[in-house]
């Protein structure tokens, strides 16, 4: 059976294909599909999202251990978060087959940072993998299993964004049914005292040459060999941009198994070509270890050290020149940044924020941290999952120590990433006698990588109803004696909540509780918001005076007309939050019912 599937789909697949019993992850571009796809597979694989990616890592770690294949998956960053148990792990090493697959993004396309985490790999003495298409995606990851299970270690499958989301057709195959193994004490190898870590750090290096000797006779390496004057040497999509730049006017050494590098048969591959050229994302893993082997070879003193390594790229890094495009006129094209939904929940609570003077935002990972744009300019800093309270903790110390301080600082976060790194954030702000105001955007789903059910939606990933936490008790229960739930698209009540909060010498804590506008509503949802988004509104024309205040809410349901100097309303767009209707001076703009026949 053949089908047309991206590589985060294939991955899934693949893990369905390997018998594996058990995942969990938690969502980020790239690497969302994979799970949501996994999980499609109920009746065989459990697939669970966890409430970040060390707590996913560990969840699959004990299922591992209990004797069962499993499968963790999550973004770039998502490995720095999970990278405590993973060097463990590393020492560990596995009973059931356990796959840690990190989604790297050169290019950073939604990311804060790229970085290459094939070094994680090197640095936790794993083995390391990257398949190149999505038939391999698949393929590979089956073939990750056998190696984690043969030479018990955890295997680290990186893919980047283009495998992730690119299509290829896949030939599919049956499940492999592979049975739970026996869980058998052993405290030496899996209980991890210094007395029993330096016996298993031993092991670890017993584990690379024996990984070693498989990466330079397994088929996941191998050379082409066609003109011999160039030779290529790449692993993942890079071999790909290599073969539709080079051609067969160059011969290729593909690696699929890279950590650690098939040294020896590379060096084969070396004596047959006149130059190599070593093309990878990133950093320069591969270029650095050859160097180091006496491998001549030219890599990032010609090719860019960021971003993707595109046909395109390389073209212009090796040869100069780029293939011919289209010229147009670049003054013609209307820039379209990113902005939030017609409707978002998010856009009351920063227009009121955006006003405040003598205020530090610190902000955090979601799409929310589109806050920081015109016309709300409500974010001043944006560094990681869940930093923005502890950050803004840390801020408000500092502030508090000038005489005559003013400087008040507010930590935003939505609910997933409140639930992911953000308690143990607010409980240091608790614990150390802060004053920060920490503001939760509760919008009842995880909305930037796609609506993902989090602990707080009532739902787990499978669709099962779940105990839903309440974000004002568990707030409480970390000791926040000022908390207020409020609704965002309530101005005036936004305003006197931001008011009531910028007073108080202690600790605080407001929850803007709102459903995203794009989240397919629960029963729950429409009986506690009134059935929202029924209503549009519309600009009454007679009393429109043209003062464009109605556009300083960015909402892009709202347009102005220059030659009229009246706004108007897309219909199409709208779903009647009435945050425009507020700031109308004249009361120019009312909302009218779909019950009665607005389109």
């Amino acid at each position: 059976m053949k089908k047309l599937m991206t590589g985060n789909e294939a991955i899934a697949r693949g893990a369905y294909e390997a018998g594996v019993k058990y995942a969990s992850a938690y969502p980020g571009t790239p690497s969302t599909e994979i799970l949501e796809n996994v999980a499609l597979y109920k009746d065989d694989i459990v697939a669970e999202w966890a409430t970040n990616e060390k707590v996913a890592l560990e969840a699959v770690i004990g299922g591992s251990m209990a004797g069962a294949r499993t499968l963790a998956s999550m973004k770039h960053v998502g490995v720095n978060v999970a990278a405590d148990p993973l060097f463990t792990f590393a020492y560990t090493g596995v009973n059931g087959g356990m796959v840690l697959i990190t989604a790297d993004e050169p290019g950073m396309h939604s990311s804060q940072n790229e970085q290459d985490n094939r070094n994680y790999a090197k640095f936790a003495k794993i083995a390391l993998m990257e398949p190149s298409t999505s038939q391999e995606a698949k393929d590979m990851l089956k073939v990750a299993f056998e190696v984690s299970e043969k030479y018990d270690t955890p295997v680290l499958y990186r893919v980047t964004t283009r495998l992730c989301h690119s299509k290829g057709i896949v030939e599919c195959n049956d499940r492999e049914e592979v049975g739970i193994r026996d869980y058998i004490k052993n405290p030496q190898k899996n209980l991890t005292v210094p007395a029993h870590a330096r016996v298993r750090r031993v092991a670890v290096e017993e584990r690379m040459k024996a990984l070693e000797t498989f990466s330079n006779n397994t088929d996941l390496n191998y050379y082409e060999i066609n003109d011999t004057k160039v030779g290529v040497v790449s692993s993942g999509m890079c071999h790909v941009f290599a073969k539709e730049v080079f051609g067969d006017e160059a011969s290729y050494m593909k690696l699929g198994f890279t950590n650690p590098l098939p040294i020896e048969k590379i060096k084969e591959f070396a004596s047959k070509v006149d130059k190599i050229y070593v093309i990878e994302e990133n950093d320069a893993f591969i270029e650095e270890q050859l160097k180091a082997n006496g491998i001549d070879c030219i890599g990032k003193d010609v090719l860019p050290t960021s971003g993707e390594m595109t046909p395109d790229v390389l073209r212009e890094s090796i040869f100069g020149k780029t293939n011919d495009v289209i010229e147009f006129n670049e003054e013609l094209v209307v820039p379209r940044p990113p902005g939030l939904c017609a409707g978002c929940p998010h856009r009351g609570f920063f227009y009121e924020l955006g006003k405040r003077k003598n205020t530090m935002i610190t902000g955090d990972i979601g799409c929310y941290t589109l806050g920081f744009a015109a016309p709300f300019n409500a974010m001043d800093t944006v560094v990681c999952m869940g930093a923005s309270l502890s950050s803004g903790h840390g801020a408000q110390k500092v502030f508090n120590m000038k005489e005559d301080n003013k400087m008040r600082v507010v930590g935003v976060l939505g609910d997933s990433t409140f639930f992911h790194t953000g308690i143990n954030s607010l409980l240091d702000v608790v614990y150390n006698n802060g004053n920060s105001i920490s503001v939760i955007l509760d919008n009842r789903i995880t909305g930037m990588t796609g609506h993902q059910e989090n602990p707080g939606s009532g739902y787990t990933l499978q669709g099962e109803p779940t105990n839903e936490v309440d974000m004002e008790a568990l707030v409480k229960a970390c000791g926040v004696k000022h908390v207020r739930t409020i609704d965002p698209n309530n101005l005036k009540e936004v305003k006197e909540t931001l008011n009531w909060a910028y007073e108080l010498d202690e600790a605080s804590v407001i929850i803007t509780r709102w459903p995203c506008v794009l989240k397919s509503l629960s029963k729950q949802d429409i009986e506690e918001f009134n059935n929202p988004f029924k209503t549009k509104c519309e600009v009454e024309a007679e009393s429109c005076i043209g003062c464009k205040l109605c556009m300083k809410v960015g909402c892009p349901a709202i347009s102005f007309n220059k030659e009229t100097m009246l706004s108007s309303i897309d219909k199409n767009q709208c779903v009647g939050c009435m945050t425009c209707a507020q700031v109308c001076p004249k009361q120019a703009i009312s909302n009218k019912s779909l019950s009665k026949g607005v389109n």
